[in-house]
Order: structure tokens, then C-alpha cells, then sequence
């Protein structure tokens, strides 16, 4: 039975060995102290209640997810499919619950089902197929992702309303994902330390052949293990869809790696063997304190990637320096001398904890309040529309000498729910948000009707909850406008093919509804393919280059986007602009010199500087309490290579 106990051969005696031992034996716990007074220091803003309870939030889903992945990591194997199993059993939940009408605590036990037999499949697999585990989960992440969005039809689905209070408060302060997280942590602990499957865990691990021998039923084990992994993922679904509301079926992408990293980072070991449930909670909190502080430092959404790639070999590199240096991390079955070591070694780390709240809390006392501070959400800036949103609302907060704060998104729900908390908890005068979606950014917006923070949405509304204005061009009457100036270019009759933005985005729902609507006036046109290209130019290029292989006589494409509308541009080359007519949506730079060149017949234009400056105008005087309309309402137009040269966009 392997454990993760080592010797300690080279430590040095006396006071300064003690010391450097103990800082090697807790480096997770040592960088989330030093994190902490790093980030308290730095913002004013860090070390109030409510934050911490924002941070907790944060690390909830991770945590859960990283601590069905201990099980697995500790046993020497790899889980990529844990995010995917995430959004695949609330996809399940809210599907059964809502469209089939099934009980809700049915629902409940089906959607736990889904996650544990996503996770015997890759256990199966990996056991009885002979599959690396990377291999077999790799699938299981594109099996289960495809799933999730075959059932929601790409379409987020609204959460039972018993179920959602999963992602409300006890008392009206404590978060219940906070709670969800410490009882899922305990079980962990108690699997690993206290249970026969833990002890075959590490023994797997460890040296899985000699396990094997020694009488284990290996096969049968890892069965159990990816089995508990399947099952705390559909949990971390559950809590994650429970925070906004609704199933979305593109939620957790990439929540994997963050939960393969808070193990990591929490001193468990690649190669098996090692790990505990203090150490990956440990690791999951770092991960939330690094994004929360750094949102409050205004730090760009790309340079926090970076940080956190770094952070991650840091921990790594710790790890080899402590099994160089002989460092005894705690392992199942560790004497209760150990034990006790390690709890005392908790408790100073909360009586230093306190100390720091007590000193920032008295050095940034009396900081002056930020009501000229507006925080700006962006969905994505991976896409140059919402780059001019940000470069317009920049440009007009710089000439009223407002403080404006951009975050990006990246097109995750869950991940703008945090920024709009951490804006929130920072006590800004206003919040500009651009939804991901508009059904999930409800209950942030909500907490910040509850501060008496106002609220303006720029391009796409919030629902469930108060917004002050709303800034947008009307998508459903810009797809409309599509259709027309498609159809009457091709004389009203021809076959085309759609090219659809990301699955689940309120855009490309409301784009692609107001083309159809639009097209229903011309009957001799015919829609031979509708294809999803994630609003992404490369993805572009190849969706429109599979399509021709199936239909190269097309005489029309209508893009949900500009930036796919250049890669069809692209695959079509030379047909472009003369045999194929392409129209595009949204009017960015690259999109009008297209219109131009000619080979970009029409773009649907939205001004998206006029959005950004006038949400920032909108932001401004509802924070001074002054009147603003609820709806501002920015003209879209049709841009063509006779009337491009007057656009200014």
C-alpha cells in the first residue's frame, strides 16, 4: 500500500530548519496567505466580508469539480471530461424538469445519474477498453458537450426554481455554494482517508501492478473512481447552473484544466500517489483569490491567463524542490501526531488570516468612495465588435475623467457572474454589462439592485432583474434587414447557407430568428445549410469550406457575424462578390473594407462605438441619480459599397 510519506533526510536543525520545513510541508497554504496579504495590500476592496464570500462563491465549482478529480489523479489517471459532465447533467435536470415535466427531485437523481455514468463509461473504457485515460476522457468532454447541446437545442434552459436555491444565501449573507463546497470537501476527506477505496486509491497510485498483485481488483476500482468523479462533476453542474438561473450547455468549458490545477497547485502529484482534500480546497481558493484580485486591479482578462499558467508551474516546481528537500506532506493514514501538527498548522494560518484583516482593514480605512468608478463587462474580446464597445466606452469615461474598469468575459456566464460580483462587492457607483447570456446574468444583477448599484445593459438585455437602461441595436430587426438586402441582390431567388454564431448566445438566436422572419417574404429563396462557426473566422474558413464540398452551386451566404463572413469570404475566393453574395453582421473595420473591396456584398452595421459611448453616458448619470430612458435604442443599417464611404461607424 503506497503512501505519500517521506522521510526527511536533509532538513536543517534548529529554528530556520523549522521553518523552511514547515513553509515546504504547506507550500499551497503558505502562497494562499502570502496571495492574500499581497491582494489586501494592493486593493482596499479585497479584504471586506463580502468579497471573501465572493471569493468562496467563486471557488465553489472549481473545488467541487477539482475534488472529483483528486480521486482520480490521486489513483495516477487524468479526468478532461469533468466540465463537460458539469454542463451535460444540469442540461439533463433543467430538461426533465421544465419540457418533460418530471418531478424536480426526479430530475435531480437523473441528472446525478448522468454524471456517474458518464463517469463508469470512461472508467470502462480506461479499465476494459485499455484507453489512456487522456484518450478516453478527451472523448468523453466532446461526447458529453455535444450531448448537453443536442438536448438544450443550443438554447440555455431556465432551472427549477426549488433547485436554484442552491445559488442563493442562507440568512441573507452565508452563499449555500459555500456550503455545498465544505460538505463535498469532508466527503472527500473522508473517502481518501477513512475508506478502503481511498487506501486503493493511493495504492493504485502509487504502484498500480504491485496493487494488483497484493489481492486489488484494480479494474473494478477505477471503475469506482472515475464513477465518483462523474458524480461530483454533475454536483459541481448543479451549483454552477443553480448560480445563473439556467442550464447552459455551453457552461464550465474548460473548467477541466482549472480543476486539474487545483490539485496541482494543491501538492497532489501527476504521477499518482499523493494528494489530499485540504490541499486541493487550498488550491481552488488560490485560483479564485488570483482571478477576484485581479478583476479589482483591473488586470486584462489575457494577462490573468498568463498569471495563472504561471502560478501552475510555480507549483509544480515546489512540489519537486519539496520531495528534493524530503518534505513529509500529510497522507491517508498519517499518525495523529502528524494530524495534529497539520491542524495546528491550519490554525496559525487563520490566526495570520485575521491579522491581516484587521491591518488592511485599518490601513485602507477611510478610503474615499469610488462613485465615479464604473465597472464594464464584456461578453468576449475575442471579437472585434466588442473591442469597439470597449473602445468607445473608454474614450468617452476618459473625457468625463470617470475611472472605468473593462473585463473580459470570455464568453463564460459563470465567468461574468463573478466579475459582476466582484464589481459589486467593490462598492462602484455603476455597472455596464454585456450579457454572455441575458437569462444567467440575472442573479448578479439582482445582488446589485440589492446595493443600489445601477445597472445598464449595452447590446443585450438582462432578465429577471432591474436594469436602469438598456443600450442595443435591435439584433431581430438587424437579421431581418440581412434577409433583404440578401434576397433582393439575388433577385429573389436562389439557395443560400447560414453561417450561426456560438450555440446558446442570445445573438445568434436573435440574429438568426429576424433573418428567418425576413426571408419568409421571399419564397423562391432556399436555405440549403446552417452551420455553427462559433462567430470565429477560422472556424469560418472551414465550415464554409465543408459546406461547398456538399454545395458549390450556392448563389448566397448569410453570416451571423462579420468575422465569419470573412472566413467564407476566404474559402470561397474568387466566387466571392461575383458569383456568391456574402452579408455579414455587426460593421467592424475589417468587415467595411471587405464591403470595400466588393467581396463583402452588405454588413448589417450596430455602431458599436456609439453603443459603448452612450451606455458609459447612460452609466454616468444614473449613478448621479439622474433620470435616463430604459430603452436607448442605436439604428442599425445596412452598409453597401455605395453608401461605406459616409459610414463612420
Amino acid at each position: 500500500m503506497a503512501t505519500d510519506t517521506l522521510k526527511n533526510t536533509t532538513g536543517a536543525p534548529g529554528a530556520t530548519g523549522g521553518l523552511r520545513r514547515l513553509l515546504l510541508d504547506n507550500g499551497a497554504l503558505t502562497a494562499l496567505i502570502v496571495l492574500v496579504i499581497a491582494m489586501s495590500a494592493l486593493s482596499g476592496d479585497f479584504m471586506t466580508t463580502d468579497n471573501l464570500l465572493n471569493v468562496g462563491v467563486q471557488a465553489a465549482v472549481t473545488a467541487i469539480l477539482a475534488f472529483g478529480v483528486t480521486f482520480v489523479i490521486v489513483a495516477a489517471g487524468i479526468d478532461l471530461s469533468v466540465g463537460s459532465v458539469a454542463a451535460l447533467s444540469a442540461t439533463v435536470l433543467a430538461w426533465s424538469a421544465t419540457s418533460q415535466g418530471i418531478p424536480v427531485a426526479v430530475a435531480v437523481v437523473l441528472a446525478i445519474a448522468t454524471g456517474i455514468a458518464c463517469g463508469l463509461v470512461n472508467g470502462f473504457l480506461i479499465s476494459y477498453g485499455k484507453l489512456p485515460p487522456f484518450i478516453a476522457t478527451l472523448a468523453m468532454l466532446s461526447v458529453g458537450r455535444g450531448l448537453s447541446l443536442v438536448i438544450s437545442q443550443g438554447s440555455p434552459i431556465p432551472f427549477p426554481d426549488s433547485v436554484s436555491h442552491l445559488g442563493d444565501t442562507l440568512g441573507g449573507w452565508l452563499p449555500v455554494p459555500v456550503l455545498v463546497m465544505v460538505v463535498m470537501g469532508l466527503i472527500t476527506a473522508f473517502v481518501l482517508g477513512r475508506t478502503y477505496i481511498g487506501r486503493s486509491m493511493y495504492a493504485i497510485g502509487g504502484n498500480e501492478e504491485a496493487a494488483r498483485l497484493s489481492g486489488l481488483r484494480v479494474k473494478r476500482q477505477k471503475l469506482a473512481i472515475y464513477a465518483l468523479s462523474g458524480l461530483f462533476a454533475a454536483a459541481a453542474g448543479i451549483v454552477l447552473a443553480s448560480r445563473l438561473s439556467s442550464a447552459q450547455p455551453q457552461a464550465a468549458q474548460g473548467y477541466e484544466l482549472d480543476a486539474i490545477a487545483a490539485v496541482v497547485i494543491g501538492g497532489a502529484s501527476l504521477a499518482g500517489g499523493t494528494g489530499k482534500a485540504s490541499g486541493t480546497l487550498i488550491g481552488a481558493l488560490i485560483l479564485a483569490v488570483l482571478r477576484n484580485g485581479l478583476n479589482l486591479l483591473s488586470v486584462s482578462a489575457f494577462w490573468q491567463q498568463v498569471v495563472i499558467g504561471v502560478v501552475i508551474a510555480l507549483a509544480v516546481l515546489l512540489d519537486t524542490l519539496r520531495r528534493k528537500a524530503g518534505a513529509t506532506p500529510v497522507a491517508a493514514g498519517a499518525s495523529q501526531g502528524g494530524k495534529g501538527k497539520q491542524a495546528a498548522t491550519y490554525i496559525l494560518a487563520a490566526v495570520v488570516a485575521a491579522a491581516v484583516v484587521g491591518s488592511m482593514s485599518f490601513l485602507h480605512n477611510g478610503s474615499p468612495a469610488k462613485n465615479q468608478k464604473i465597472g464594464l463587462s464584456l461578453s468576449t474580446l475575442n471579437n472585434p465588435f466588442f473591442v469597439q464597445i470597449r473602445s468607445g466606452a473608454q474614450a468617452e469615461a476618459k473625457r468625463l475623467g470617470v475611472d472605468l474598469t473593462v473585463t473580459d468575459a470570455q464568453n463564460d456566464a459563470s465567468q461574468q457572474a463573478n466579475q459582476l460580483q466582484n464589481f459589486t462587492s467593490a462598492g462602484l457607483g455603476s455597472i455596464i454589462v454585456n450579457p454572455v447570456d441575458s437569462d444567467a446574468a440575472g442573479p448578479s444583477v439582482r445582488s446589485a439592485n440589492k446595493a443600489d448599484i445601477p445597472v445598464v445593459g449595452v447590446d443585450r438585455g438582462v432578465n429577471k432583474a432591474e436594469t436602469a437602461a438598456l443600450v442595443a441595436s435591435d439584433n431581430v430587426e438587424g437579421g431581418k434587414l440581412g434577409a433583404k438586402a440578401l434576397a433582393e441582390k439575388l433577385g429573389g431567388r436562389g439557395t443560400i447557407v447560414i453561417l450561426q454564431g456560438q450555440a446558446g448566445t442570445s445573438a445568434s438566436r436573435e440574429r438568426g430568428a429576424g433573418f428567418a422572419a425576413g426571408l419568409k417574404e421571399y419564397p423562391g429563396i432556399k436555405v440549403v445549410a446552417k452551420q455553427p462557426a462559433d462567430f470565429d473566422r477560422t472556424k469560418g474558413l472551414d465550415v464554409m469550406t465543408n459546406l461547398l464540398q456538399a454545395h458549390p452551386d450556392i448563389d448566397g451566404v448569410f453570416a451571423e457575424n462579420d468575422e465569419m463572413a470573412l472566413g467564407a469570404i476566404k474559402a470561397l475566393g474568387s466566387k466571392a462578390g461575383t458569383s456568391v453574395q456574402v452579408v455579414g453582421f455587426d460593421g467592424t473595420p475589417d468587415g467595411l473594407t471587405a464591403v470595400k473591396n466588393g467581396t463583402l456584398y452588405a454588413s448589417v452595421a450596430q455602431q458599436p462605438t456609439q453603443l459603448g459611448k452612450i451606455a458609459v453616458d447612460n452609466a454616468i448619470r444614473a449613478a448621479e441619480g439622474k433620470q435616463v430612458e430604459k430603452t436607448v435604442k442605436v439604428p442599425v443599417k445596412v452598409v453597401t459599397k455605395e453608401n461605406v464611404a459616409g459610414f463612420g461607424g
